[in-house]
């Protein structure tokens, strides 16, 4: 692994000080720690106390730049350059003991180019980091996307609706389109390790309609620098202009945009 940047040892030092806060309260929620934002979406004390170790660790050592955190904090800086954090990727899977969550960590330029991506499972101890242009790696180890040709040997991830239902017929339709392309389909409930698991070779695409920028930053520039490909579902390759995302290699990454425009009509 190439020597590391401040920014990226910045972003580990804080996705690994939130993994620790989540193993501790990992299956030791209570209900009073559990909060609905709106409807069928949960914060816990966990996610906030989180956030907060993020935020002060990247505060600390780059005061001039901005924030962008799922649970509310917000910094305005003057660097021009942001960081989009997720501190707890996963919500509902942490609230029902269910061991896939992650950590996602991003910096992006003021022209939406991403320089900095860390995605920390820490149930695993996986971490997942990229900078741009100096490839992707797991643990420390180089990573790639996935080489597989075979349709009948992909296995891919996506996201479903849990609040809103305008887009579900869509999403069916996809989803019908997909499994007969390939080996099976799974759905673990975290963007943020979708996509870190297509940057490795675990999944062969990543498809989901409906996301924000945390649940997504770290996890693109994780694919791309793993030779992948990320586009919303217009093609377009500024994944900031919408918030779906397709991600995959070569051969899956245009396959699933095929579909993508055939039901979801960009």
């Amino acid at each position: 692994m190439t020597k590391t940047s401040k920014e990226l040892q910045t972003a580990i030092k804080a996705a690994q000080a939130a993994g620790k806060i989540t193993l501790e309260k990992f299956g030791e929620l209570s209900h009073p720690e559990i909060h609905t934002k709106k409807f069928k979406d949960f914060v816990t004390d966990v996610d906030k106390a989180c956030e907060a170790a993020i935020s002060s660790t990247i505060s600390e050592n780059f005061p001039d730049d901005s924030m962008l955190c799922e649970e509310g904090t917000v910094m305005n800086g003057s660097s021009g350059r942001t960081w989009i954090v997720d501190p707890l990727d996963g919500t509902l899977n942490f609230i029902h003991s269910f061991p896939v969550f992650s950590i996602s960590i991003a910096l992006r330029e003021g022209n939406n180019e991403l320089l900095t991506g860390v995605v920390y499972q820490p149930v695993l101890k996986e971490l997942f980091t990229a900078e741009r242009g100096q490839g992707a790696y797991l643990n420390g180890k180089k990573i790639t996307s996935s080489s597989r040709t075979d349709s009948e040997s992909f296995l891919m991830a996506t996201g479903l609706p849990f609040s809103e239902y305008h887009y579900l017929d869509a999403t069916l339709g996809m989803l019908r389109d997909v499994i007969h392309n390939s080996a099976g389909i799974r759905r673990a409930g975290s963007a943020a390790i979708d996509l870190a698991y297509t940057a490795c070779g675990r999944f062969d695409g990543f498809w989901e309609y409906r996301l924000s920028p945390w649940d997504f930053a770290a996890g693109v520039l994780l694919v791309r620098e793993a030779g992948g490909i990320v586009t919303n579902f217009s093609g377009d390759h500024d994944i900031f202009k919408e918030t779906s995302i397709i991600a995959g290699s070569g051969v899956t990454h245009p396959l699933l945009l095929e579909k993508a425009r055939k039901h979801f009509r960009t």
